[in-house]
Protein backbone atom coordinates (compact mmCIF):
# COMPACT_ATOMS: atom_id res chain seq x y z
CA UNK A 1 0.00 0.00 0.00
CA UNK A 2 1.32 3.44 -0.90
CA UNK A 3 -1.79 5.62 -0.68
CA UNK A 4 -2.08 7.28 2.72
CA UNK A 5 -5.85 6.75 3.11
CA UNK A 6 -5.25 3.01 2.67
CA UNK A 7 -2.44 3.10 5.23
CA UNK A 8 -4.73 4.90 7.70
CA UNK A 9 -7.51 2.39 7.09
CA UNK A 10 -5.10 -0.42 7.99
CA UNK A 11 -4.08 1.07 11.35
CA UNK A 12 -2.25 3.91 13.06
CA UNK A 13 0.43 5.55 10.92
CA UNK A 14 3.84 6.92 11.83
CA UNK A 15 5.40 9.47 9.50
CA UNK A 16 8.29 11.92 9.42
CA UNK A 17 8.64 15.36 7.88
CA UNK A 18 11.79 16.71 6.21
CA UNK A 19 12.72 19.95 4.44
CA UNK A 20 14.84 20.58 1.33
CA UNK A 21 18.44 21.36 2.36
CA UNK A 22 20.16 24.48 1.04
CA UNK A 23 23.76 23.19 0.96
CA UNK A 24 25.70 20.06 0.04
CA UNK A 25 26.44 19.48 3.72
CA UNK A 26 22.74 19.78 4.48
CA UNK A 27 21.93 17.28 1.75
CA UNK A 28 24.38 14.79 3.25
CA UNK A 29 22.88 15.33 6.71
CA UNK A 30 19.38 14.69 5.34
CA UNK A 31 20.45 11.48 3.57
CA UNK A 32 22.11 10.21 6.74
CA UNK A 33 19.04 11.03 8.85
CA UNK A 34 16.69 9.28 6.46
CA UNK A 35 18.90 6.19 6.38
CA UNK A 36 18.81 6.03 10.18
CA UNK A 37 15.06 6.59 10.38
CA UNK A 38 14.22 4.13 7.61
CA UNK A 39 14.86 1.26 10.04
CA UNK A 40 11.87 2.50 12.08
CA UNK A 41 9.69 1.57 9.09
CA UNK A 42 7.63 4.75 8.79
CA UNK A 43 4.29 4.57 7.02
CA UNK A 44 5.34 7.50 4.83
CA UNK A 45 7.50 10.60 4.84
CA UNK A 46 6.84 14.13 3.59
CA UNK A 47 9.00 16.92 2.21
CA UNK A 48 8.10 20.58 2.71
CA UNK A 49 7.78 23.22 0.02
CA UNK A 50 9.22 26.72 0.32
CA UNK A 51 7.08 29.85 0.44
CA UNK A 52 5.76 30.92 -2.97
CA UNK A 53 7.25 27.78 -4.51
CA UNK A 54 10.84 28.73 -3.67
CA UNK A 55 11.96 25.08 -3.32
CA UNK A 56 9.77 23.66 -6.09
CA UNK A 57 12.55 21.83 -7.96
CA UNK A 58 14.36 20.67 -4.81
CA UNK A 59 11.19 19.29 -3.25
CA UNK A 60 10.30 17.53 -6.51
CA UNK A 61 13.72 15.92 -6.92
CA UNK A 62 13.91 14.82 -3.27
CA UNK A 63 10.45 13.26 -3.28
CA UNK A 64 10.95 11.42 -6.55
CA UNK A 65 14.36 10.16 -5.42
CA UNK A 66 13.13 9.07 -1.98
CA UNK A 67 10.14 7.32 -3.54
CA UNK A 68 12.43 5.32 -5.81
CA UNK A 69 14.92 4.32 -3.10
CA UNK A 70 12.69 3.45 -0.16
CA UNK A 71 9.77 1.05 0.39
CA UNK A 72 7.61 3.71 2.07
CA UNK A 73 5.97 6.50 0.03
CA UNK A 74 7.31 10.04 -0.01
CA UNK A 75 4.71 12.82 -0.17
CA UNK A 76 5.44 16.34 -1.44
CA UNK A 77 3.99 19.40 0.23
CA UNK A 78 2.57 21.74 -2.40
CA UNK A 79 1.50 25.36 -1.92
CA UNK A 80 -0.45 27.44 -4.42
CA UNK A 81 -0.27 31.10 -3.34
CA UNK A 82 1.91 33.11 -5.71
CA UNK A 83 2.05 30.40 -8.38
CA UNK A 84 0.37 29.94 -11.72
CA UNK A 85 -1.98 27.15 -12.74
CA UNK A 86 0.45 26.17 -15.50
CA UNK A 87 3.39 25.84 -13.07
CA UNK A 88 1.45 23.64 -10.68
CA UNK A 89 -0.12 21.60 -13.47
CA UNK A 90 3.35 20.84 -14.82
CA UNK A 91 4.67 19.88 -11.39
CA UNK A 92 1.73 17.60 -10.66
CA UNK A 93 2.21 15.97 -14.05
CA UNK A 94 5.83 15.23 -13.15
CA UNK A 95 4.71 13.66 -9.88
CA UNK A 96 2.11 11.56 -11.66
CA UNK A 97 4.63 10.28 -14.23
CA UNK A 98 7.04 9.40 -11.41
CA UNK A 99 4.50 7.30 -9.51
CA UNK A 100 3.85 9.75 -6.65
CA UNK A 101 0.39 9.02 -5.27
CA UNK A 102 0.06 11.41 -2.31
CA UNK A 103 0.14 15.21 -2.18
CA UNK A 104 -0.26 17.60 0.77
CA UNK A 105 -2.21 20.56 -0.65
CA UNK A 106 -1.57 23.86 1.15
CA UNK A 107 -2.46 27.45 0.44
CA UNK A 108 0.91 28.78 1.60
CA UNK A 109 1.81 32.08 3.17
CA UNK A 110 1.53 35.41 1.35
CA UNK A 111 4.68 37.60 1.09
CA UNK A 112 5.87 38.68 4.53
CA UNK A 113 6.19 42.29 3.42
CA UNK A 114 2.51 42.53 2.58
CA UNK A 115 3.05 42.87 -1.16
CA UNK A 116 0.62 41.16 -3.57
CA UNK A 117 1.33 37.46 -3.89
CA UNK A 118 0.18 37.18 -7.49
CA UNK A 119 -0.53 33.78 -9.00
CA UNK A 120 -3.81 32.10 -9.87
CA UNK A 121 -4.83 30.74 -6.46
CA UNK A 122 -5.79 31.96 -3.00
CA UNK A 123 -7.12 28.96 -1.08
CA UNK A 124 -6.08 25.34 -0.57
CA UNK A 125 -9.50 24.19 -1.78
CA UNK A 126 -8.63 25.58 -5.21
CA UNK A 127 -5.43 23.55 -5.18
CA UNK A 128 -7.35 20.41 -4.21
CA UNK A 129 -9.51 20.89 -7.29
CA UNK A 130 -6.44 21.19 -9.51
CA UNK A 131 -4.82 18.09 -8.00
CA UNK A 132 -8.00 16.09 -8.63
CA UNK A 133 -8.12 17.43 -12.18
CA UNK A 134 -4.56 16.36 -12.99
CA UNK A 135 -4.54 12.82 -11.59
CA UNK A 136 -5.77 10.21 -9.15
CA UNK A 137 -3.77 11.44 -6.15
CA UNK A 138 -4.72 11.02 -2.52
CA UNK A 139 -4.85 14.53 -1.10
CA UNK A 140 -4.00 15.71 2.37
CA UNK A 141 -4.51 19.17 3.86
CA UNK A 142 -3.31 21.08 6.90
CA UNK A 143 -5.29 21.83 10.06
CA UNK A 144 -4.52 24.35 12.79
CA UNK A 145 -5.70 22.97 16.17
CA UNK A 146 -5.59 26.47 17.69
CA UNK A 147 -7.16 28.21 14.65
CA UNK A 148 -5.51 29.46 11.50
CA UNK A 149 -3.60 32.69 12.25
CA UNK A 150 -5.71 34.59 9.70
CA UNK A 151 -9.11 33.22 10.78
CA UNK A 152 -11.57 35.90 11.98
CA UNK A 153 -13.16 33.66 14.64
CA UNK A 154 -13.43 30.04 15.78
CA UNK A 155 -16.78 29.32 14.14
CA UNK A 156 -15.63 30.51 10.73
CA UNK A 157 -12.31 28.69 11.06
CA UNK A 158 -13.91 25.36 11.89
CA UNK A 159 -16.54 25.66 9.17
CA UNK A 160 -13.92 26.38 6.49
CA UNK A 161 -11.64 23.65 7.82
CA UNK A 162 -14.46 21.09 7.77
CA UNK A 163 -15.25 21.99 4.16
CA UNK A 164 -11.59 21.64 3.20
CA UNK A 165 -11.13 18.33 5.01
CA UNK A 166 -14.29 16.90 3.47
CA UNK A 167 -12.84 17.66 0.04
CA UNK A 168 -9.58 15.88 0.98
CA UNK A 169 -8.65 12.34 2.00
CA UNK A 170 -6.82 13.11 5.25
CA UNK A 171 -5.44 16.00 7.27
CA UNK A 172 -2.22 16.68 9.18
CA UNK A 173 -2.20 19.23 11.99
CA UNK A 174 0.28 21.97 12.62
CA UNK A 175 2.33 21.34 15.76
CA UNK A 176 0.88 22.05 19.19
CA UNK A 177 1.95 21.39 22.78
CA UNK A 178 -1.27 20.60 24.64
CA UNK A 179 -3.33 17.53 23.77
CA UNK A 180 -6.56 19.38 24.58
CA UNK A 181 -6.24 21.41 21.38
CA UNK A 182 -6.27 18.26 19.24
CA UNK A 183 -9.14 16.67 21.18
CA UNK A 184 -11.26 19.82 20.92
CA UNK A 185 -10.50 20.14 17.20
CA UNK A 186 -11.66 16.58 16.48
CA UNK A 187 -14.82 17.09 18.56
CA UNK A 188 -15.65 20.34 16.76
CA UNK A 189 -15.14 18.77 13.34
CA UNK A 190 -17.22 15.76 14.31
CA UNK A 191 -20.06 18.10 15.33
CA UNK A 192 -19.92 19.53 11.81
CA UNK A 193 -20.18 16.05 10.29
CA UNK A 194 -16.52 15.88 9.24
CA UNK A 195 -14.80 12.61 10.10
CA UNK A 196 -11.83 12.79 7.71
CA UNK A 197 -8.81 11.19 9.47
CA UNK A 198 -6.65 13.82 11.16
CA UNK A 199 -3.00 12.92 11.76
CA UNK A 200 -1.38 14.80 14.65
CA UNK A 201 1.75 16.82 13.87
CA UNK A 202 4.32 16.86 16.69
CA UNK A 203 7.56 18.85 16.72
CA UNK A 204 10.46 17.79 18.99
CA UNK A 205 12.11 21.22 18.96
CA UNK A 206 15.88 21.68 18.98
CA UNK A 207 16.13 25.48 19.25
CA UNK A 208 14.57 27.88 21.74
CA UNK A 209 14.46 30.88 19.37
CA UNK A 210 13.26 28.56 16.60
CA UNK A 211 10.32 27.09 18.47
CA UNK A 212 9.24 30.49 19.75
CA UNK A 213 9.44 32.00 16.26
CA UNK A 214 7.47 29.18 14.64
CA UNK A 215 4.90 29.16 17.44
CA UNK A 216 4.31 32.88 16.94
CA UNK A 217 3.92 32.41 13.18
CA UNK A 218 1.42 29.57 13.56
CA UNK A 219 -0.53 30.88 16.52
CA UNK A 220 0.66 27.96 18.68
CA UNK A 221 0.37 28.49 22.42
CA UNK A 222 3.49 27.83 24.47
CA UNK A 223 2.31 26.97 28.01
CA UNK A 224 3.77 29.09 30.81
CA UNK A 225 5.54 26.08 32.34
CA UNK A 226 7.18 25.31 29.01
CA UNK A 227 8.25 28.94 28.60
CA UNK A 228 10.04 28.74 31.94
CA UNK A 229 11.76 25.49 31.00
CA UNK A 230 12.81 26.94 27.65
CA UNK A 231 14.44 29.86 29.47
CA UNK A 232 16.30 27.41 31.71
CA UNK A 233 17.88 25.47 28.81
CA UNK A 234 18.38 28.32 26.33
CA UNK A 235 21.98 28.35 25.14
CA UNK A 236 22.61 24.67 25.91
CA UNK A 237 21.93 22.70 22.67
CA UNK A 238 21.98 19.28 24.33
CA UNK A 239 19.59 20.38 27.06
CA UNK A 240 17.26 22.00 24.51
CA UNK A 241 17.15 18.83 22.43
CA UNK A 242 16.53 16.70 25.56
CA UNK A 243 13.64 18.96 26.57
CA UNK A 244 12.22 18.79 23.06
CA UNK A 245 12.28 15.00 23.21
CA UNK A 246 10.71 14.96 26.67
CA UNK A 247 7.87 17.29 25.72
CA UNK A 248 7.18 15.51 22.43
CA UNK A 249 7.28 12.06 24.03
CA UNK A 250 4.73 13.08 26.66
CA UNK A 251 2.45 14.61 24.04
CA UNK A 252 2.71 11.57 21.75
CA UNK A 253 1.80 9.32 24.67
CA UNK A 254 -1.30 11.40 25.41
CA UNK A 255 -2.29 11.36 21.73
CA UNK A 256 -1.90 7.58 21.59
CA UNK A 257 -4.16 7.30 24.63
CA UNK A 258 -6.79 9.30 22.72
CA UNK A 259 -6.57 6.92 19.76
CA UNK A 260 -5.04 9.32 17.26
CA UNK A 261 -5.06 7.77 13.73
CA UNK A 262 -1.47 8.77 13.10
CA UNK A 263 1.56 10.71 14.33
CA UNK A 264 3.57 12.95 12.02
CA UNK A 265 6.91 13.90 13.60
CA UNK A 266 8.97 16.86 12.42
CA UNK A 267 12.42 15.32 11.97
CA UNK A 268 14.09 18.68 11.23
CA UNK A 269 16.44 16.63 8.97
CA UNK A 270 17.98 14.83 11.94
CA UNK A 271 17.39 11.38 13.36
CA UNK A 272 18.36 11.71 17.03
CA UNK A 273 15.19 13.15 18.54
CA UNK A 274 12.89 10.88 16.55
CA UNK A 275 14.85 7.77 17.54
CA UNK A 276 14.75 8.83 21.20
CA UNK A 277 10.98 9.31 21.12
CA UNK A 278 10.48 6.03 19.29
CA UNK A 279 12.57 4.19 21.89
CA UNK A 280 10.38 5.44 24.73
CA UNK A 281 6.98 4.75 23.14
CA UNK A 282 5.42 1.98 21.08
CA UNK A 283 5.21 3.97 17.87
CA UNK A 284 5.21 1.05 15.47
CA UNK A 285 2.74 1.79 12.70
CA UNK A 286 -0.37 -0.34 12.32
Amino acid sequence: MTRIPDLLAAGRTLSFEFFPPKTAAGAAELDAALQELAVLRPSFISVTYGALGSTRANTRDLVIGFNQRHPFPAMPHLTCVGQSRAELHELLGAYQRSGIENVLALAGDPPADGSPSGGDFTFATELIELVREVGDFSVGVAAFPELHPRSPDRTTDRRHLAEKLCAADFGITQFFFEVEHYVRLVDELDALGCTTPLIAGVMPFVSVPGVRRMAAMNGTHLPDELQVRLDEVDGDPDAVRALGVEVATELCGQLLDHGVPGLHLYALNRAGSIKAIHAQLDLSAG
